[in-house]
């Protein structure tokens, strides 16, 4: 064929196939292989498929898409062959009829291979394509049909059921059913050479190809084949027409003939046998010539496989059975029946059938019909054994645990064993007696023990066998002997007697079984009522169905449909019952029992034998029985008429006194007893026998039972109808309501005494309901409700709630009963009474009605079902005294009067809002009521302001401090302020949270009715809602802090109403409302409308309507307090026009002031429209600091300079407020207009007013106090940004001398005020956790200390603060700053820690200098150890502090985890505190010089703080410290460390990331400084830890951490003599290169990718003129630099440099370290050996001597002195 790459023939179009080969094959006479498998033989008279000749013209026959998909289906590949199939039908479904034709004569070819394909979807999808090809090509399949129908056969017979059902379904499409006969017999002969080729000749390799398939594939394919062949024949026969059959008969008979057919009846496989044995089925039915013939072979064949149980084989083998034996007569003589056919059948009988009983045992009575005389004598033995096989097989281990098994077999024996006493002859009566005996009687006396059996259809067959018996016993006469009748009549006398006998037997005894006799109660009453019975017990052979009855209650088995009858009577009338049996033995039988029964109950009070006698009585109500039953007794009745009833007797003598006795328990069947006996009482007796029962003082169960069992049935209920609505029964309940009302408010009930059935019979007699009438009398069920609502009202006030939950919860469970079952029951009116009640005990928190949670949930439920059944039966009116309109009124009552808190409003909405979707679940028309309930709730205009009033008044200050609201509060005191916890919600919240859920509520029920919620009043909408945004407000100026207001907005949220509700609204009626509460009344609607404001844009319709509003900017002229809170708010929408209007009347009433004027609105309302960008002229400021300067002259008291504030009016403040506001305004925007009278003014003011906050500072509780300090702090910012940053031109356009005079005179006298301020807040404060803490005047002072200049802080004039012992070398002044801001560190507000943190970042660099050498105050063992130094000791001191509260927050915390703190706590303060101090600290590291730097890090060493933070860091840093707003991850992503922190004093949000970030930056800052002791610290933690130290490292900092050391090298202005440093970014490398004299240095520094844990590596580059052990030293030495210096590389190569100009200056090195400077205190050998003269290190020797234990020289080995 050639290789793949090589160019086909020019001219040749077609490829090289096997149908080319085929061709030439033919033409030169070869022989094509006939059947299209493999190993076939090429004999001509197997070739039933023909070859395909003429190959060469399939591309002009076929169409170009069926030619591909006829190749793909013989490939290799499954699934390319299933995809092939299913193009393959959607073509033919697709193309047109003449192109599909063109695949006809190819089609028989392919499908006789792929229809037997191993895939079994791929031979569904070929007969569901063969479908689709048969409807499109119809008739012209006909030439092709001898070739595919014998696969098509095959097909049909499938296996796998689906590819079956195509085939079968394919066919149906060929051929009508009558052509479908004509179509076999025309193919017959080629279906059965493909049938019998495949049976006799072909094996599993002959139909593989053994290359493709495995050997279980092979195998599995043969036997489905064989199955499928064997069934074939079965199909063939039963559709060809008896002449076609008769042809086919020889060649049946040489595939009959053959051996190998024989043995697939002992096939391994059970599909092959199965099949084998439904081939032989069909053989007897259509061939019996053929099997008469094979009858030697057959018949063994056959009946010995009757014990092959496999589930697919025994159907088929037992059919096959009852063929043989009915169609070859002879067939016993071929089987020895006795030695070989019965053994197996005992065995397989014995054993249940092996599980396939329901296949199996319907066969046994055919085929006793069927067996000869020969095979069953002697009859007796063999019946015997017979029947003992299968009574033995109920044994079985299925049979016992099959309900449809064990059914089977005792269907199987009744049939049995009622044919074999057909069968037997007449003069065989004892065979029949002993059937009866040995084997029926004992079969029922097993049955009454076994509940299986009682619950299977043993009973029912027997009785219709009885019954058929009594009709043989009554035919006399008619075609039958008389002989035959008197010996079913004997057969009747001798079963009765033995049955009575056995009866007597299990009753007569005092220890009789309780099961026993229900079984035998329960057998005696199917004999009786067998059609009752029957219509409850659906019994169908071969079938396991459910049925369900619908009289009475049934024991159902689901299994197989077996059903127990209900133990009540269905009516209270006598039935007559039909096809009942008739012999008067069995009612002796009866009368004999019952005569037991009452024997053992009188005498001995035996329960079971009481039981059994009620079971009796129930079936057998007939006079004669009650006859027997009565006259067993004397007469003890005192009516003379009632006397004659012997039913009556029996009641009154013996039911009667058996229920008054008071120790029995179960009075169940007497109840059922006097019930039965009923049925022989007329209504007037019934009425008068229950009166005398209720009457006698019976426990209440008994009441209960006789109530329950008279409202059983209408008949029953129609007979004690007079009984039920009279006044004994009624009067009685009466006072049992009475009785348990009394005891349940008394004492704690129990459930023995009013508990247990005596609420059950109060609920039984309100809830039972017929035809819409009570079951008692309408009189005493009104007054049995009144007494409840009675009773449940009390309980609401008794002073111990507890003691009335059991009874609330019995009334509950009895109204429930009532409100759900009785049809119009709320047009009672005690019945709306109660159920408003229930209302209000489910409406309030379980605090105060101390009731449990199931009873709280059934008072909802019982509500939900008042309200249900109060809107299904009446009109939907709020009529005045209704419950609806009571319950409104309750619930606004409660809201207004009842202290409140989140938990009890909870639990009132939830009541309300279940009430409102109750009514709109149940009703369409539910929206009015619901708008007059809404209208009911809403509280007029004077209880609103009333509510409002009540609001606690401290939302002001978070108002007045954020500038937001400028008014004033009459005489505030401290203990106003120092409010901590409501205990109670304000009622304004309260009703505005419940009427925004009402609101919810109603418009969600709207929606469902498809209504709009417009049809909701607006009024009370708007009302509600405005009412709820103000509510709203108050809790946002709280800032949600009190944890009641937090949990009550909270609550909200869970609503939905956190938004107020308004996008429910328009936004034009909602915002006239708050525009008009805002200029009315101010203050928080003010607040209110600015928020609605902004929450709903400043831009549209919003802004229009606002401007309609307020009209001009002249009405709101002249200002008063409200009107000023409303113009702050909407100055911001107003136009250019309206501003500037506001300007120029404003500064016209400051210009032309007097003193009687406000001049405070009017500065208000210009600096309002300042701050509003309004366009002001230079002219007009001018004008109005003049006047301001003015006031300064006429009205210094105006100023408030230099005084205390603790007795100032609101006013006053306010107004110097608005000063300084116009100041900073005027220092911001037109600092030019300022003179040097301006700016004297200002500065002077200034210094006054900081005057006046420091001698203030006891009254910073006070709002308007706390205002003043945090404008006055406002205005240092303000001051010293603009001397800081203003513009140059600015600068030289100011006044002379103004900027010299702030630097010299005014920052000086400025700060020397404001950094004490801070520390007297502290000290008059000391609490940060008390409401009263002026946090933002404290944030504002903390603002402008961020701005005090370095000098200020070195001389500051704090008084002087020492420590006693304290070690220090820094001045007094340094010293006491230290003493007084560090502690401060640790104070709980975070505006002072980051303010104390800035103010010392500042000093810290200026203090190692304060050091010197260190010399001073090293440690005194200085000639032993490394000398080492302590920072700042008041900064460690707070260190200390704060490592212990660390250690104890961050315990539970393993290394890695992240812990989260919670923003502003007080551990989030601790940790800022310990953060902030290590970065002062690693600040003053930093900027020692490397000799300090030692000493520093040795003390840190030794005192293991370093250790603990670096512990506390990784519990601190997140594992993905991505900086937030990002995203997810990213290689280029920004984190912590690639982010640098500033920390602001007025931060006002992030602080859930503050702690993250500035842990990652301190970690940052460590291993940047102090690398050699974090890498110390690393080595010495375990695996775990350093790990995930390790992996973090990596990730986020050595890249960070690398990149600026690299870039540090790179940037450095350090110039070395005789040295030159380079660096390399992509490799991490810096090469230092050295040279001096003739001597060349290269060395190479290589960071570590986990930088700086790992060591770093110095590799060696060019030398020249250096020895190889003084290169190696030097190498060793610069690597010791790197490791155990904390610095940069600049610093560890400049301290190698310095090492090696010592080594070349002559000075010798260390003997120990091989060094001159030492690796890490950088000191020089200084201590000399008196004897060598050698000179070492202090700290090497140190190490020498303590490591040896030895005090001698390391040279000299001399002691060292």
């Amino acid at each position: 064929m050639g290789g793949k790459n090589k160019q086909r023939t020019k001219g040749n179009v077609r490829p090289s196939s096997s149908g080319r080969a085929a061709e030439v094959l033919s033409r030169e006479g070869g022989v094509i292989p006939g059947f299209v498998g493999f190993g076939s033989t090429a004999t001509s008279e197997l070739s039933y498929v023909p070859a395909v000749h003429g190959a060469e013209d399939i591309d002009s026959l076929v169409d170009a898409d069926f030619r591909m998909v006829l190749r793909k289906l013989s490939k290799k590949d499954v699934v390319t062959r299933l995809k092939a199939v299913q193009d393959f039908g959607s073509m033919c479904q697709e193309r047109d009829a003449e192109e599909v034709k063109g695949v006809l004569p190819f089609w028989p070819r392919i499908y006789c291979k792929i229809s037997m394909d191993h895939d079994r979807r791929i031979r569904e999808a070929t007969q569901q394509a063969f479908e689709q090809l048969v409807l499109k090509v119809r008739r012209s399949l006909a030439p092709f049909l001898k070739s595919l129908m014998g696969h098509w056969i095959l097909s049909q017979c499938d296996t796998y059921t689906p590819a079956a059902s195509a085939a079968c379904q394919a066919f149906q499409a060929a051929f009508s059913p009558s052509k479908q006969p004509e179509a076999l017999g025309f193919c017959k002969d080629e279906i059965l050479n493909v049938l019998q080729d495949i049976l006799l000749n072909e094996t599993a390799d002959s139909l593989s190809d053994p290359q493709n398939v495995t050997a279980e594939e092979k195998e599995a394919k043969y036997l489905r084949m064989l199955t499928s062949s064997l069934l074939g024949v079965r199909t063939l026969l039963s559709l060809l027409l008896p002449s076609d059959r008769a042809a086919l008969e020889g060649r049946l008979a040489s595939l009959l003939s053959s051996g190998k057919f024989w043995k697939y009846g002992k096939h391994k496989s059970p599909q092959v046998r199965g099949a084998f044995f439904e081939m032989v089925c069909s053989l007897c039915e259509f061939t019996p010539g053929l099997v008469q013939a094979e009858a030697g072979r057959l018949c063994p064949a056959v009946l010995l496989s009757i014990d092959d149980t496999d589930p697919v084989v025994l159907p088929p083998v037992w059919e096959a059975v009852l063929h043989v034996v009915s169609t070859i007569p002879d067939c016993w003589t071929h089987v020895n029946a006795r030695k070989a056919f019965l053994p197996k059948l005992w065995s397989v009988l014995k054993e249940g059938g092996k599980g396939m009983a329901k296949a199996l045992h319907p066969n046994l009575m055919p085929l006793l019909s069927k067996l000869p005389g020969e095979v069953t004598d002697p009859s007796v033995d063999f019946y015997n054994s017979f029947f003992a096989a299968l009574t033995q097989g109920l044994s079985s281990e299925r049979a016992l645990t099959s309900q449809s098994e064990s059914a089977a077999i005792v269907t199987s024996f009744v049939e049995c064993l009622k044919f074999c006493v057909l069968k037997v002859a007449d003069g065989h009566d004892r065979m029949r007696t002993v059937l009866v005996s040995q084997q029926l009687l004992p079969l029922i006396e097993r049955a009454l023990s076994e509940a299986s059996l009682q619950n299977g259809p043993l009973f029912y067959l027997l009785t219709d066998m009885l019954l058929s018996w009594e009709r043989k016993a009554a035919v006399s006469g008619e075609g039958e002997a008389p002989a035959a009748s008197e010996n079913f009549q004997s057969l009747l006398e001798d079963f009765w007697e033995d049955l009575g006998l056995l009866c007597v037997r299990y009753v007569d005894d005092e220890q009789a079984d309780p099961r026993r006799l229900e079984g035998l109660a329960f057998l005696l009453q199917v004999m009786r009522s067998p059609e009752t019975t029957r219509t409850k017990h659906t019994q169908k052979k071969k079938s396991t169905r459910i049925c369900f009855s619908k009289l009475g209650k049934a024991e159902t088995t689901a299994e197989d449909g077996v059903k127990k009858p209900a133990q009540g009577t269905p009516g209270i009338t006598n039935e007559n019952a039909t096809g009942a049996l008739q012999d008067g033995h069995f009612e002796d039988i009866v009368c004999q029992l019952a005569l037991i029964c009452l024997t053992h109950v009188s005498e001995k009070n035996s329960e079971k034998h009481l039981v059994f006698l009620s079971r009796l009585l129930s079936s057998f109500h007939t006079p004669r029985v009650f006859r027997t039953l009565a006259e067993s007794g004397e007469q003890k009745s005192e009516e003379e008429e009632m006397k004659n009833n012997p039913a009556v007797r029996f009641l009154l003598e013996r039911v009667v006194v058996w229920l008054s006795e008071s120790d029995r328990s179960d009075t169940e069947p007497l109840v059922e007893m006097t019930f039965s006996s009923f049925r022989c009482c007329s209504q007037q007796e019934i009425t008068r026998i229950l009166s005398h029962i209720t009457t006698m003082g019976l426990p209440c169960g008994v009441l209960l039972q006789l109530i329950q069992r008279a409202c059983k049935d209408s008949e029953t209920l129609s007979a004690c109808r007079d009984w039920l609505k009279g006044s004994v029964l009624g009067q009685q309940l009466l006072e049992l309501t009475k009785e348990l009302c009394r005891v349940g408010s008394s004492s704690r009930p129990s459930a023995s005494t009013t508990g247990g059935h005596s609420w059950t019979l109060i609920s039984l007699v309100l809830s039972r309901n017929h035809d819409d009438e009570s079951v008692i009398g309408d009189v005493y069920l009104e007054k049995i409700l009144e007494k409840l609502h009675a009773t449940l009202s009390e309980t609401k006030s008794l002073s111990d709630a507890g003691n009335a939950e059991p009874l609330v919860s019995f009334i509950c469970d009895v109204a429930s009963s009532f409100f759900s079952s009785v049809r119009g029951c709320l047009s009672l009116l005690p019945a709306e009474e109660l159920l408003l009640t229930v209302f209000q005990l489910a409406a309030q928190d379980q605090r105060q009605t101390r009731l449990t949670d199931s009873v709280v949930e059934k008072l909802e439920g019982v509500c939900v079902a008042g309200v249900r059944s109060l809107v299904q039966d009446c009109d939907l009116e709020l009529d005045e005294g209704g419950f609806l309109h009571s319950a409104a009124v309750w619930v606004k009552t409660h809201l207004l009067t009842a202290s409140l808190d989140v938990k009890s409003l909870q639990v009132l909405a939830a009541a309300v809002q279940t009430l409102i979707e109750t009514v709109g679940s149940v009703s369409s028309q539910a929206l009015p009521i619901l708008s007059n309930f809404l209208n009911l709730l809403m509280p007029n205009q004077t209880e609103w302001t009333r509510l409002r009033q009540a609001l606690p008044p401290q939302w002001i200050a978070s108002a007045v401090l954020s500038s937001h609201y400028r008014g004033v509060l009459d005489k505030p005191t401290r203990d106003m302020w120092t409010f901590r916890e409501f205990h109670y919600l304000p009622s304004h919240l309260c009703v505005c949270a419940l009427l925004g859920r009402v609101a919810q509520t109603a418009a969600a029920v709207s929606a469902d009715h498809k209504e709009a919620e417009s049809s909701l009043p607006l009024q009370h909408l708007t009302s509600a809602v405005s009412e709820l945004l103000y509510a709203l407000q108050w809790c946002r100026e709280f800032k949600f802090s009190p944890t009641l207001v937090s949990s009550f907005h909270t609550l909200l949220t869970e609503w939905g109403l956190s938004d107020g509700r308004h996008s429910g609204l328009p936004v034009q009626p909602l915002l006239e409302r708050l525009y008009s509460k805002s200029l009315q009344d101010g203050g928080l609607w003010s607040l209110t409308l600015h928020n609605f404001l902004s929450t709903n844009g400043q831009e549209g319709s919003c802004v229009a309507a606002l401007r309609r509003l307020y009209g001009s900017a002249d009405s709101l002229f002249p200002v008063s307090q409200s009107t000023l809170s409303t113009l702050q708010v909407i100055v911001t929408a107003m136009t250019d026009e309206h501003r500037e209007t506001l300007i120029t009347l404003a500064t016209a009433g400051l210009i032309n002031w007097q003193e009687n004027d406000d001049v405070h609105g009017c500065l208000a309302v210009l600096l309002c429209c300042l701050h509003a960008d309004a366009a002001v002229e230079e002219d007009i400021v001018k004008a109005v600091l003049a006047t301001v300067m003015e006031w300064r002259s006429s009205r210094e008291d105006w100023f408030l300079l230099s005084c205390d504030l603790a007795d100032t009016a609101c006013e006053s403040v306010n107004l110097t407020v608005e000063t300084m506001r116009l100041l900073s305004w005027v220092l911001g925007h037109h600092p030019t207009v300022l003179g040097g009278s301006q700016w004297d003014f200002v500065l002077c003011s200034l210094l006054a007013w900081l005057e006046t906050c420091s001698e203030s500072v006891g009254s910073l509780w006070n709002p308007w106090v706390q205002l003043f300090v945090s404008e006055t702090a406002a205005l240092v910012v303000q001051l010293s940004q603009f001397f800081a940053c203003a513009p140059s031109d600015v600068l030289q356009s100011l006044p002379p001398d103004v900027s010299a005079e702030w630097a010299d005179f005014f920052v000086e006298g400025i700060y020397s005020l404001l950094l004490p301020l801070a520390v007297k807040i502290t000290e008059a404060f000391p609490e940060p956790d008390d409401p009263a803490f002026p946090t933002a005047a404290l944030q504002s002072v903390g603002s402008a200390l961020t701005y005090t200049p370095l000098q200020q802080l070195l001389k500051s004039s704090l008084p002087p603060r020492f420590i006693a012992d304290q070690k220090t070398n820094l001045p007094e002044s340094l010293q006491t700053l230290l003493n007084t801001l560090c502690p401060l560190l640790l104070f709980k507000a975070r505006p002072l820690q980051v303010t104390v943190h800035h103010l010392l970042d500042k000093v810290m660099p200026q203090l190692p200098e304060c050091d010197g050498d260190g010399d001073a105050t090293k440690s005194d063992d200085d000639d032993g150890d490394e000398p080492c130094l302590s920072p700042p000791a008041s900064l460690m001191a707070v260190l200390s502090t704060c490592e212990e509260l660390c250690d104890n927050i961050l315990a539970g915390v393993q290394v890695g985890e992240f812990a989260v703190v919670q923003p502003l706590s007080v551990e989030y303060s601790c940790i800022l505190g310990y953060l902030l101090a290590w970065k002062l600290l690693l600040t003053f590291f930093k900027a020692s010089p490397s000799h300090l730097r030692a000493h520093y890090a040795q003390y840190l060493k030794r005192s293991g703080s370093l250790k603990k933070l670096l512990l506390h860091l990784f519990k601190l840093m997140p594992e993905n410290p991505v900086y937030p707003g990002q995203g997810s991850e990213t290689k280029d992503a920004k984190t912590f460390f690639t982010e640098s922190m500033t920390l602001q004093v007025d931060q006002r949000e992030g602080f859930e990331w503050e702690l993250p970030h500035l842990a990652c930056g301190v970690y940052y800052s460590t291993v940047q400084d102090l690398p050699a002791m974090v890498r110390l610290w690393w080595n010495s933690q375990e695996k775990k830890v350093s790990t995930a130290v390790e992996r973090f490292t990596i990730k986020y900092v050595s890249p960070v951490l690398s990149a600026q050391e690299i870039s540090s090298v790179q940037s450095s202005t350090q110039i070395f003599d005789s040295m030159t440093v380079k660096a390399r970014q992509a490799a991490r490398e810096v090469i230092a290169t050295y040279s001096v004299d003739d001597i060349f240095i290269e060395l190479v520094i290589q960071l570590p990718q986990n930088y700086p844990l790992g060591s770093i590596a110095v590799d060696s580059g060019r030398r020249v003129g250096v020895a190889v052990q003084q290169w190696r030293n030097w190498m060793l030495q610069l690597s010791t630099y790197l490791t155990h210096q904390n610095g940069s590389i600049m610093e560890g190569l400049a301290l190698w440099k310095n090492n090696v100009d010592k080594r070349f200056e002559g000075i010798e090195d260390c003997m120990i370290c091989f060094s001159v400077i030492h690796g890490s205190n950088y000191s020089l050998p200084k201590k000399a050996c008196r004897t060598c003269k050698k000179k070492f290190h202090s700290a090497c020797l140190y190490k020498w001597f303590t490591s040896s234990n030895k005090s001698t020289c390391p040279l000299c080995r001399e002691t060292f002195f």
